[in-house]
């Protein structure tokens, strides 16, 4: 069934992209799993919405076909009798065989043996196997989340072969006709079942379907297509990203071998705590320390921001405790506007006191104050 990504992220079709980035922060900080009361499956279910709708090309695409799209033009369906409403005889016996994961030889798939039977077979090689995906766990600052910025990490992991480029033969060699299908790139057997004896036609395992094999493995890789070794990625991390966040990189996971795609990497944002600033949400948080006159009297002060320093105004008879606010110094929001700074007001006592000190703090304890 087709998922409606659109009510996912509870938007419309004439969203802007804005208002679906507003709409999936909004869940998935909700949703994330690190969170009490998350929810892993609806949080990657979120991810996969966003994904689409916030790409043009994808979203244009989903709009046409619907969450099937990336197989749109696939015209092997599964045979079906009578009209546009007819029984789709795969689907019908699709229980069978899914009992046990070994098929016997009287039952064996009946998705295979119903395609042969009525001409419209789906061939399985045609249906590009996914390798596997990566998560890494990535710490940054505050100050980094507040700029934003490009990041390059390291990955030991599997890549295409540079040597033949993936094609598993030995550069300068060809291609010969695999022995065991005989160049079909598909091998038959035929099956007894309770209806009869049909054909049953899979994916080469030699050839993995092309029919061809080489005649000398690639000597990099032995004819698997791929190694392992480092490689260097970058990493784009947007401003205002929230702690726990996952950013998708599409392919930059484990590369796939000759008839498989590249899986795809999962970067988990960790903010590294900071000498002076609490986050939170679109906020910053500052203690500032102030002098008992400071507080008495008033006073302009400078004080860090993530950007640069500024001058903050105390008024005067201000209580310890309080907050001052510092309108745009905080982090980047969807909307384009940027949350606020918060210094928080304590007033020092002072530990040690000249005998001149001494005797004006008595003075003003006369006055009671």
């Amino acid at each position: 069934m087709s998922k409606d990504y659109y009510n996912i992220l509870g938007i419309n079709k004439s969203s802007s992209k804005e208002e679906i980035k507003k709409a999936y922060r909004k869940l998935a900080h909700k949703y994330h799993p690190d969170k009490q009361g998350g929810d892993e499956k609806k949080f990657k279910e979120i991810n996969e919405a966003y994904q689409v709708l916030s790409n043009d090309q994808k979203k244009s695409q989903y709009d046409q076909f619907g969450s099937t799209f990336d197989q749109s033009g696939f015209s092997g369906q599964g045979s079906q009798t009578g009209g546009g409403g007819g029984i789709n005889i795969e689907d019908l016996f699709k229980g069978f065989g899914e009992q046990s994961q070994e098929k016997s030889e009287n039952f064996g798939d009946f998705g295979d043996i119903f395609g042969d039977v009525f001409g419209n077979r789906r061939t399985r090689y045609q249906y590009k196997q996914k390798a596997k995906d990566i998560i890494v766990d990535l710490e940054v600052s505050l100050e980094d989340i507040y700029r934003g910025l490009e990041k390059e990490i390291k990955l030991r992991k599997t890549v295409k072969c540079p040597q033949c480029k993936g094609t598993g033969k030995e550069p300068g060699s060809s291609m010969k006709k695999c022995s065991t299908c005989n160049g079909r790139g598909e091998v038959r057997q035929t099956q007894r079942t309770i209806l009869g004896s049909f054909s049953r036609v899979s994916i080469c395992p030699d050839c993995l379907g092309d029919g061809k094999i080489p005649e000398k493995n690639c000597s990099k890789c032995k004819g698997q297509g791929r190694v392992r070794q480092i490689e260097v990625i970058t990493i784009s991390i947007p401003s205002g990203i929230d702690d726990g966040q996952i950013i998708k990189l599409e392919g930059h996971g484990e590369a796939g071998g000759k008839k498989e795609v590249p899986g795809d990497l999962y970067v988990r944002i960790h903010i590294k705590k900071h000498k002076y600033f609490i986050k939170k949400g679109d906020d910053i948080y500052y203690q500032l320390l102030i002098d008992f006159t400071q507080a008495a009297l008033g006073d302009k002060v400078e004080i860090p921001t993530l950007d640069k320093k500024v001058k903050l105004k105390i008024p005067a008879g201000i209580l310890s405790g309080k907050f001052l606010r510092i309108k745009n110094k905080g982090m980047p929001k969807s909307n384009g506007f940027r949350g606020d700074q918060y210094a928080k007001l304590q007033i020092k006592t002072p530990q040690k006191l000249s005998k001149k000190a001494k005797e004006l703090l008595k003075k003003l304890k006369q006055e009671k104050l």
